[in-house]
């Protein structure tokens, strides 16, 4: 719906497609013909002090909208009798601390009640009797700490106390059957209180969020209740252990069908800092789909593996025991991974075992194989991994556009050959990665190679190649001039470099003048 109403210009799209607005012009045409078909009051951005007169609240007003203004108070003097009020819009009244229990007294056909980003520290009793309620949208109340029972409104759909202060669960979540929506803190909970999800089987949208206003730590649920939810097309939220997560997948395979979730297992840092600039630091800054992991034990036990993430987009691990990524997921169903971030994991021997590659399934072509949807991956603190990426894996990187590798002791090798594919008869002489366009090497001690035979890198923007003391030879293949003079890429931005030393030692090159032609875009640190 949206779509076309974009297309016939009554919406316009935001530069990155996120968001849609609607033009003045538009609005004011808009609320013209809701003037002349039904009774509304619209005085939005009218920088009001306090609520409209009585004499303007008339009984057949059927929808209110008073958002983004500065109403600091609705006092026991304003009781307006509306019993057609439907839609009553005060969001963004962020002054507004108290709403007076008589309010809403003579309201009860109200359906859908926005107070989202005020400053109300209590909603009213009497919103308990609003029994038409469809949605109740609190979110970013950050001062409300009192929330009525919620038993008697049966009818709500979409219920929202995202960034509140609530100082506990409210009462009769469980009878709220017929909610489709819900997003909510952990209301000073450390665990979602069992029996209140599987009795909301028509959820759609289960948004559990990390923290509360208050700072408190992370809420976590029970897998098996999640996996409850049969209808489920969004989640978010956060499974103590990874034992709860399988249980989740065992209860259901509902995440075949999720068109989004977030989900975090064990105990994640989303205030680590990224080591290179510009890297994605928090979930919400990865894709849709998106799984991170965080202090967990895998004992080396595939039975315990997860083997049905086919669709995860994002994949952050972070100080877990596991060997490699095929003690975690199936690679052959990370086909559409895009990002991946790797912290801190010193078990960690290789990205992929060489036990995988025996029985790994028949070869797929490069568009469609493991890894054939990556663009960005980083390793960090990793300081027993040797090798990166395998080179039988290479020819799926097609999309890769990022590599950030960092403060790994012992990495010797960014792109890795076996004994076996070095001794093959028909060796590869060249890869190709058409995307890339940034490459970070820092502080990595003992690297010795990025690959041991030529790289073609003709989107290359920014290289970095910081304290890799032991790195003697670029791989990079520079384009050819027709008089066989290497050029550098179009694209190329800068090549930051330090110590300054290091560059004067690098003494191989896929081209002789290759140096020279760089020299102009080399930065010191």
């Amino acid at each position: 719906m949206l779509n076309r109403l974009e297309y016939v210009c009554l919406l316009e799209s935001s530069f990155n497609h996120i968001h849609v607005k609607m033009h003045d012009l538009i609005r004011d045409m808009a609320i013209h013909v809701l003037l002349e078909n039904s009774q509304v009051m619209v005085k939005a951005g009218a920088q009001l002090k306090e609520l409209p007169d009585t004499e303007e609240w008339t009984e057949n007003l059927t929808i209110v909208s008073l958002m983004k203004n500065e109403i600091e108070e609705i006092p026991s003097s304003h009781s307006p009798m509306c019993p057609n009020l439907s839609s009553l819009f005060l969001c963004e009244n962020k002054e507004l601390r108290l709403i007076a229990d008589s309010f809403f007294k003579q309201l009860h056909g109200l359906k859908v009640l926005d107070l989202s980003r005020t400053g109300i520290e209590n909603l009213p009793d009497s919103v308990s009797d609003l029994v038409s309620l469809t949605a109740l949208l609190l979110n970013d109340c950050t001062r409300l700490r009192h929330v009525p029972s919620l038993k008697k409104l049966r009818e709500l759909k979409r219920l929202d106390l995202c960034g509140t202060a609530l100082e506990k669960m409210p009462q009769g979540m469980e009878c709220l059957t017929n909610l489709r929506y819900l997003r909510m803190n952990g209301c000073g909970e450390k665990e979602f209180p069992s029996g209140i999800l599987p009795k909301l089987s028509h959820l759609q949208v289960f948004v559990l969020e990390q923290f509360t206003a208050r700072g408190d730590g992370p809420i976590t649920v029970k897998g098996k209740e999640v996996g409850s939810l049969r209808n489920l097309e969004s989640l978010e939220c956060h499974f103590k252990g990874f034992s709860d997560f399988v249980e989740y997948l065992r209860s259901w395979d509902g995440i075949l069908s999720l068109s989004t979730y977030r989900i975090l297992v064990g105990m994640v840092d989303e205030d680590y800092s990224a080591y290179i600039e510009g890297y994605p630091a928090y979930i919400e800054d990865y894709p849709s789909k998106t799984v991170a992991l965080g202090n967990l034990s895998f004992n080396g036990d595939r039975d315990f593996q997860v083997k049905f993430l086919k669709g995860i987009q994002g994949l952050i691990c972070q100080c877990f025991d596991a060997r490699s990524l095929c003690d975690v997921l199936s690679l052959e169903n990370a086909t559409e991974l895009e990002r991946i971030r790797i912290e801190d994991c010193n078990n960690m021997e290789s990205l992929v075992s060489s036990s995988w590659f025996c029985y790994a399934p028949p070869p797929l072509p490069s568009y469609n194989g493991t890894f054939s949807g990556l663009k960005e991956f980083n390793c960090c603190g990793c300081n027993n991994m040797k090798k990166l990426f395998p080179l039988v894996l290479l020819p799926n990187l097609v999309n890769l556009a990022r590599i950030d590798v960092s403060y790994c002791e012992k990495m010797e090798e960014i792109i890795g050959t076996t004994d076996e594919e070095s001794s093959t008869s028909n060796p590869i002489t060249e890869l190709i990665l058409p995307k890339l366009r940034t490459l970070n090497l820092c502080h990595l001690p003992e690297l010795k190679s990025i690959y041991s035979a030529k790289l073609i890198c003709n989107s290359l923007k920014d290289i970095r190649v910081l304290r890799c003391e032991k790195l003697k030879r670029m791989p990079i293949c520079l384009p050819l001039l027709e008089n066989g003079q290497p050029s550098p890429p179009l694209s190329l931005g800068e090549i930051v470099v330090y110590p300054e030393e290091w560059w004067e030692t690098v003494v191989e090159w896929e081209h002789p003048n290759a140096k020279d032609v760089l020299r102009p875009f080399v930065k010191f640190l």
